[in-house]
Order: structure tokens, then sequence, then C-alpha cells
């Protein structure tokens, strides 16, 4: 059974002014998403700017999380690193914490092998009990790709490796791990731009930036094409590629929170490296919100 399908959001961490997590608005944000049909809550990934959290602050907001969902909806927690030891530590608190699942990123910096993926990968599963969906984003591990043949080991090898977030964006590819795979890998979208095409290869949704700033419509997209009606989800899609494309006009949360915040969400300041949004590109992100009916 699959961890989720249908939409999933790489929810933002909010902060407060002194770059505190703002827990009351990270809270509203939450029962937001909730109540406009967000399939599953992704915590603490990369939109979530776990990057520049603490060890302790990343397990403080994946326990938050988990109590203030409660169940209603699937909560995956992001744990990766580059860290064996780490991404096993960081694992396996998520677990006693309660989460349904967790999303662990490919180790970036040490551009490990296609041997060193496995190795890395089987001991966290083997370190816990709950289901991993590894997360293959070759653009921010220094090229470092999770190939179809590895992916479908580890699935077969682990019974607790049970899918990948696919943020290659390589079709070709796509194709292979899903003939290879014969059903036996879940397959979630890493990108918005191209969550239709990826349910037509047999893929169970998306882990969405997206669904930030418009939940119901990234369900709806999901649930339409599940349903049959495969030109209501490609309408919705084709719409939305003008925010899509905005929201990652720079590097990603650095637009979705602009677009939060412009909502009235809470979202807060971006923890450096990153800085706000140029204003010329917050002008047509402004523009394409309400183009898309969500602002």
């Amino acid at each position: 059974m699959s961890v989720f399908t249908g939409a999933g959001v790489a929810i933002v961490t909010p902060f407060n002014a002194d770059e505190s997590v703002d827990y009351e608005g990270f809270a509203k944000n939450i029962e937001y998403q909730i109540a406009n049909g967000t399939d599953a809550i992704i915590v603490c990934g990369t939109t979530g700017e776990a990057a520049t959290m603490t060890e302790e602050e990343h397990l403080d907001v994946i326990r938050y999380c988990v109590k203030v969902v409660d169940h209603r909806v699937p909560v995956i927690a992001g744990t990766g690193s580059n860290c064996t030891r780490t991404a096993v530590y960081l694992t396996k608190e998520a677990e006693k914490a309660g989460v349904d699942a967790a999303l662990v990123v490919t180790p970036y910096y040490n551009k490990a092998t296609q041997k060193g993926l496995k190795e890395h990968f089987t001991e966290v599963a083997k370190a816990v009990n709950i289901p991993l969906i590894l997360y293959n984003i070759p653009g921010r591990t220094g090229g470092v790709n999770i190939l179809p043949e590895t992916m479908v080991a580890l699935c077969k090898e682990n019974e607790n490796i049970v899918g990948v977030k696919d943020a290659t964006g390589n079709f070709s590819q796509l194709a292979k791990l899903m003939s290879l795979a014969k059903g036996e890998v879940d397959v979630y979208s890493g990108n918005d731009d191209q969550v239709v095409p990826l349910l037509s290869l047999g893929g169970k949704g998306v882990i969405s930036v997206l669904s930030n700033v418009a939940p119901k419509q990234t369900h709806d997209m999901c649930e339409k094409f599940f349903n049959g009606d495969v030109n209501g989800a490609m309408k919705i899609q084709l719409d939305a590629l003008p925010l899509i494309n905005a929201l990652f006009c720079e590097v990603n949360p650095i637009p979705v929170k602009k677009a939060m915040a412009l909502q009235g969400q809470a979202a807060g300041p971006l923890r450096r490296p990153l800085t706000e949004m140029e204003p010329e590109h917050a002008a047509v992100l402004e523009k394409e919100l309400k183009n898309f009916g969500v602002l």
C-alpha cells in the first residue's frame, strides 16, 4: 500500500523576524492545507529550509507537525543527509516522533557511486521500520543520480524502501524505471510542471511546492487524473504553468515564501544564504497568483 496517492505538500517552515520557527503560523498553514484537500504533509524538506536548521530544530519541527496533523493525513519527514550516520539518526528520531514515512535525499557533496547509494539507503532502511521514499534530485546533489536499476534493486532488497520522489526531469529515465519496476516502486513527481505526464506513466502523485499556495488545485489535478478525467487534469496542469514558472524563477523556496506572504499566510524571512526575491520577479509572481485565482 502506498504511503499516499495524490498531492503532498512540501510545506514551508515559517520563521519569525528573529528567524526562530513560527510555530503558531506553521499550525495555521497545516490546517489550511488539510482543509483544502492536501493528501500528505512533507515536512523539513528543501522547501522547509531544513538545510539551515540545527538537528534539534529539525526534529522539533517534525514533532510539532506530527502533533498538529494528528493522523488526519500522512506526515512524511525529510531526514536525509550526506552523512549516513546523520541520516540514520534523524530517521530514527522521526520514527519515534510518529511520522508515517521518511523522505531521504541522495547524499550531496560526497558524490557517492551507485554502490555507495545502495549502501547508504540500505543502512538507513535497516535502522527503522517506517517506509522510506528516496529523493532523486541531481540538480541539488552535485549531479548524483539514482539510476533505475539501483532504485529497483533497493526496493526489492529492502521491504521498507517503497518509492522515490523524482526531480530529475528525465522522462526517458523515468520510463525505464517504470518499465523495470513493474509496479514495485511508487513514483512521485518532484516537479510541479510535470505532474500529469508522470501520472500517465503510472506515478502515484506529486510532492509539491505549488501546493503551498494552491492546495485545492494541485489536489484536484491528481484526483481528476485518477478518476479518469485526464482532460480536466491536463487543463489544471497547463493553466498552472505560468504560476509554476514564477515559483521557480529564483531558487526554491525564495518565490514560494514570497507568494505565501502575498496571500497572507505565515512565511517570514528566509535564512541565509537565501535572500529575498528580486522586485521584478516578485511583480511577475503576484500577477500569476492573481491570474491563477489564488490571490
